[in-house]
């Protein structure tokens, strides 16, 4: 759930700025939602806050960390090591909120010297996956690649990915897909510009 993952990132600023308690409407403020929003979304993981003193921030923060699996360090492969998969294993806020590139996957083994994770064959994909239980991947390929390596990906056993490549992407049931389309962004705050 999205929203989730904004509520643990204010909560984190919270937390750096040391402060205690929050109240709905102040967490639901800083996330762009209301705050019967929150309240609803956080009764799914039980009861949390005290009426009229709002959250303990660190009480809520860790339960966050556990309904969002980043108690520790999750794995994720990278699919295509261009110059966007590079700057995506350079980039050090995956790790901040529990993700860690631990491989990145290529065609071309001449990229290796760019990155600070190991650079694979495809071939070497299935093995990898099931040998450090990954279940995340990021695809950065170009779009005329990026379906045949999808399936690559979900018969490795992958089961949730971050496309970065500009197509839509069709994957069996029980596999998810988040696509990230840098360009149609830009469209949408050129349109907003104007």
């Amino acid at each position: 759930m999205y929203r989730l993952s904004l509520y643990y990132r204010n909560l984190q600023r919270l937390k750096a700025n040391q402060i205690a308690t929050v109240s709905s409407a102040a967490l639901a403020k800083a996330a762009g939602v209301k705050p019967t929003q929150l309240r609803k979304d956080l009764t799914y993981f039980g009861q949390f806050g005290t009426r009229g003193l709002g959250y303990d921030v660190e009480a809520l923060s860790r339960k966050l960390t556990e309904a969002l699996g980043t108690a520790r360090l999750q794995p994720v492969i990278l699919a295509g090591a261009g110059n966007l998969g590079a700057a995506l294993v350079h980039y050090g806020g995956f790790a901040k909120e529990g993700f860690e590139i631990i491989a990145a996957f290529d065609a071309d083994p001449r990229r290796a010297a760019e990155l600070r994770v190991p650079l694979l064959r495809m071939n070497a994909l299935h093995a990898f996956v099931a040998d450090r239980g990954v279940k995340m991947a990021i695809l950065a390929v170009p779009a005329t690649a990026a379906q045949a390596v999808v399936n690559e990906l979900v018969a490795a056993g992958i089961m949730g990915i971050l496309n970065f490549s500009p197509t839509l992407l069709q994957v069996p049931d029980g596999v998810v897909v988040n696509n990230v389309d840098l360009a149609l962004e830009l469209e949408n705050l050129s349109y907003f510009i104007r």
